[in-house]
């Protein structure tokens, strides 16, 4: 039998958020649903496969055992034979049993309304089981069938994460060069399957967290940059070019005549790539910060006055 790819069937990839599931389900949910779709055996079929989905991926917990046995599934498919439980006889965990009903959750109503079909797939799978019950063990941490995962850290810089990069780890004896690509966001987590603890001759995984260091000139929110840009009185009373700073060289544009200090000027594209698309770039926000010229001369503060007393303003000195 072929594994059931339910990020496929929701249409999400696999690093997608608890809320963009969400969104992904209740949008086909809406689409398929019978109510909408009265005598459609096929979207019937459709809406009862979304809600064995996000039955699953819609629960943290129950998503993490389906990306455990999703990781190794060619391994169990090959243990398999025609059916028969691959696990039958094994002892996983010592004495004590594990059940899939423990590792996924008691087989109660599922969002679909009905009993949880997620355990359609999986019973099918594990239909060989010996006499005494169901074939059963745990995908925990302790005695379980996978091994231990490695977790670390990858500092980069912001430039590292808008240009992508490659950094190498020791673990052991192993050196692993790890690609990093473009828009990689601070603290999220990278999955690098098969590196990390052995296990009955399964290996965990290496979960990396993303640090990336603070920048002197650059704040990030999401995709989007923000930046400081000083500029002169004159240019800002004026008019005129400016130098403005960012992640791929600097950039010359033109401030209006009479920007006021705090002013931000919106730079498209010029901010972050997105993560799951590179081609989508955030945008650059410059603050202008007007800068207020010092040491002046008598003639410059003369001119000054006369330009105060045009505008019918009242010095004090």
């Amino acid at each position: 039998m072929d594994f059931k790819d339910y990020y496929k069937i929701l249409g999400v990839p696999k690093q997608a958020s608890q809320e963009e599931i969400k969104k992904a389900y209740r949008k086909l949910a809406v689409k398929h649903h019978p109510d909408k779709n009265p005598g459609n055996k096929q979207a019937e079929e459709k809406f009862k496969e979304i809600n064995e989905a996000y039955d699953v991926l819609g629960d943290p917990k129950k998503r993490k055992k389906y990306d455990e046995l999703g990781a190794n599934w060619n391994h169990y498919q090959n243990m398999g034979n025609q059916g028969r439980n691959p696990f039958e006889g094994q002892n996983f965990g010592g004495s004590q049993n594990y059940g899939w009903e423990d590792a996924f959750g008691s087989g109660g109503s599922g969002k679909n309304g009905g009993g949880s079909s997620f355990f359609d797939f999986f019973e099918q799978f594990f239909s060989g089981s010996s006499a005494g019950g169901s074939s059963r063990f745990d995908f925990g941490e302790e005695g379980s069938i996978s091994g231990q995962n490695y977790e670390g850290e990858a500092k980069i810089t912001l430039e590292e994460a808008f240009l992508g990069c490659e950094k190498v780890f020791e673990l052991g004896n192993e050196r692993i060069k790890i690609k990093l690509k473009p828009g990689v966001r601070h603290q999220q987590v990278l999955r690098v399957k098969g590196k990390g603890g052995q296990n009955r001759g399964f290996r965990g995984d290496l979960l990396l967290k993303v640090l990336i260091a603070p920048h002197p000139l650059f704040e990030r929110n999401e995709n989007d940059l923000s930046c400081t840009v000083q500029v002169d009185l004159y240019t800002a009373i004026l008019g005129g070019k400016v130098e403005v700073p960012t992640l791929n060289g600097s950039k010359r544009i033109q401030i209006p005549a009479g920007t006021a200090n705090g002013k931000k000027l919106r730079l498209k594209g010029l901010g972050m790539p997105d993560y799951k698309n590179t081609a989508i770039l955030g945008d650059l926000y410059a603050t202008i910060q007007v800068q207020i010229p010092q040491n002046l001369t008598d003639e410059e503060i003369m001119l000054f006055k006369k330009l105060a007393q045009l505008r019918g303003v009242q010095v004090e000195n």
